[in-house]
């Protein structure tokens, strides 16, 4: 890459740098590598970042000025394809749990670089000794014409008149000519409309509720997020024994003398809406209590014209009315997503993430349902290999620590999670790790073929158990229960807009490394694929090993360059 950089004002500080380098208030980041390109396939996006500092201006023995702001001016042939949004340092009080490992890059409370906001009037602030930065996305359209540009970024004193330049870069962007292919991993962030209700204090399924809730999943699915958790009832998650969260119950309940009658009517709008914005799978919420399916989940119904909670923590899961429920419901449901053409991608639980201890209660749940649902897909996260071997879970997603033997055993249709409990030796995206260390995960899930991956929090805007509401912009910790990042990797932004967070354009090059490895594959084979993987490591990659920091970005930034050249000579002979 060809970079210049002018400095014409005097305690500026400009640095180019990646899209894996998290910019530290108090700390120069490292320099983007001598060589390395900002290259994109057509139909991908790409980011990487300019950071800024000021040294302070002084003259004599006197400090006059310890900031300066400044216009920032961005000039490109390809500038619509380009988004420039400020780096925001978020608080963290719970950065990493006591048991941890070397590949952290800080584990102490404090400032961490995390949100990206949007630049307001087109102007930053130079801080002195503070380093910030500027995340551009370079996110090119399937129709872009093939080429290298150049990209001039000038920054102007807005604190005077005459709008002195005070420093400016060059630098070039390549987009290269084949189109990415589409994305065949099924990706899930469990998505929590009432938060959303919660947050923004909108009633629940009102018309502003419904728009909110388009923004974002509009943004989840952008961002490679194809599968949605879809509150058939209120999903019973992360709510302390004896709770409630926010009802939010997209199948109406009417309690009749003959039994139960049905209005799939917002269920209807629900899937029409996600999949205008691009969502192709549905994820059914639990239906029974998590950890062992001991108790049905809240639902609420009409009893004679008034609303009333039907079943909830003090209902059993088998042998009672809530048996009787299911045994009318879930017919018609099946009947309804038949209907709405979208049975074939809709998946189901029973309770999330049991254990041998509750293999009873488990069982009895899954053979009610499985009764109606026969031919359907089930889905479940377990980490247990034991558990999986009884056949009550037929699509385990398991632990990324614990995915070991469920991949020696070749386990057909395998999925995977990483959440709070996942922070030692494996990728995860708490804001405490490298973005490279987020990143790994595509890499990871190409290598041993994973049909899937979840987590637990796209917007989890609670405090642990659901016992509060908090205000993502101060509580990154779910109160202090786990690392910062663990819980949500959107912010409610203003307008019901989400703003969105460098982990998760982490997160979305993860993605788009899997459909390029992919894409590589149809031209040259999987084991050529896995051999470059391989290539320059000093061991085997494995969910358990791979690059530290800071090598772990020299791996992904060379590991795409590799593909990348290799997908263009191939689809070069093609044509």
């Amino acid at each position: 890459m060809k970079n210049k950089i002018e400095i014409l004002y005097d305690g500026v500080q400009l640095q180019l740098t990646d899209s894996l380098t998290k910019v530290f208030w108090d700390e120069r980041p490292k320099a983007m590598a001598e060589g390395d390109t900002v290259q994109v396939l057509r139909g991908e996006c790409v980011s990487f970042q300019l950071a800024y500092s000021f040294a302070g201006w002084r003259f004599g023995e006197g400090r006059v000025q310890s900031f300066r702001f400044a216009k920032v001016k961005v000039e490109s042939p390809v500038l619509p394809y380009l988004q420039v949004r400020k780096v925001m340092n978020v608080p963290s009080r719970y950065a990493a749990h006591k048991k941890n490992d070397d590949n952290y890059l800080r584990r102490e409370p404090g400032l961490y670089p995390d949100l990206l906001e949007a630049l307001e009037e087109d102007c930053v602030v130079f801080q002195e000794d503070q380093w910030n930065s500027l995340w551009i996305d370079l996110e090119a359209p399937a129709d872009a014409t093939p080429g290298t540009y150049p990209v001039t970024i000038t920054f102007t004193d807005a604190q005077e008149a005459d709008g002195q330049v005070l420093a400016r870069i060059e630098t070039e962007v390549t987009i290269l000519a084949p189109v990415l292919q589409e994305q065949k991993l099924i990706r899930t962030e469990w998505f929590y409309v009432d938060c959303l209700a919660d947050y923004y204090h909108v009633p629940v399924f009102s018309e502003e509720h419904w728009k909110i809730i388009e923004h974002f999943v509009a943004t989840a699915a952008h961002r490679g997020i194809n599968m949605i958790l879809t509150p058939q009832f209120t999903p019973p998650l992360d709510t302390a024994v004896g709770k409630e969260r926010t009802t939010v119950q997209l199948v109406k309940v009417e309690k009749t003398a003959d039994g139960y009658a049905f209005d799939f009517t917002d269920l209807e709008r629900w899937i029409v809406m996600c999949q205008k914005n691009g969502i192709r799978y549905f994820e059914m919420s639990h239906l029974f209590s998590q950890w062992g399916a001991v108790a049905a989940p809240k639902i609420v119904g009409m009893v004679d014209g008034k609303e009333q909670v039907l079943f909830g923590w003090d209902t059993p899961a088998a042998g009672g009315e809530y048996e009787k429920f299911l045994h009318t419901y879930l017919p018609q449901l099946k009947q309804k997503l038949m209907e709405l053409g979208v049975l074939e991608e809709a998946y189901f639980h029973i309770s999330d993430e049991p254990n041998l201890n509750q293999i009873d209660s488990y069982r009895a749940a899954s053979e009610i349902v499985h009764k109606d649902l026969e031919g359907c897909k089930f889905l479940e996260a377990l980490s247990d290999y034991e558990f999986y071997q009884t056949g009550l879970v037929s699509r385990p997603v398991c632990g990324s620590n614990h995915i070991q033997p469920f991949l020696e055993k070749q386990t057909p249709g395998l999925w995977t999670y990483y959440c709070t409990a996942q922070g030692v030796d494996v990728s995860n995206r708490f804001m405490a790790m490298s973005l490279g260390r987020t990143r790994m995960i595509g890499v990871q899930l190409y290598k041993f073929g994973i049909e899937g991956m979840l987590h637990w929090g796209y917007n989890f805007y609670n405090g642990v158990d659901s016992l509060c509401k908090i205000d993502p912009y101060r509580v990154t910790d779910a109160c202090g229960a786990y690392p910062s990042g663990d819980p949500f990797i959107v912010y409610p932004g203003e307008g019901g807009y989400p703003e969105e967070s460098i982990r998760m354009m982490a997160l979305e090059e993860a993605m788009t490394d899997v459909r390029a490895l992919q894409m590589l594959e149809g031209f040259i084979g999987r084991e050529q694929v896995l051999a470059l993987i391989e290539e320059g490591l000093t061991q085997p990659l494995e969910f358990d090993k791979f690059p530290a920091w800071p090598e772990d970005a020299a791996y992904l930034t060379n590991l795409r360059a590799k593909v990348n050249a290799k997908i263009c000579a191939c689809a070069a002979e093609r044509r």
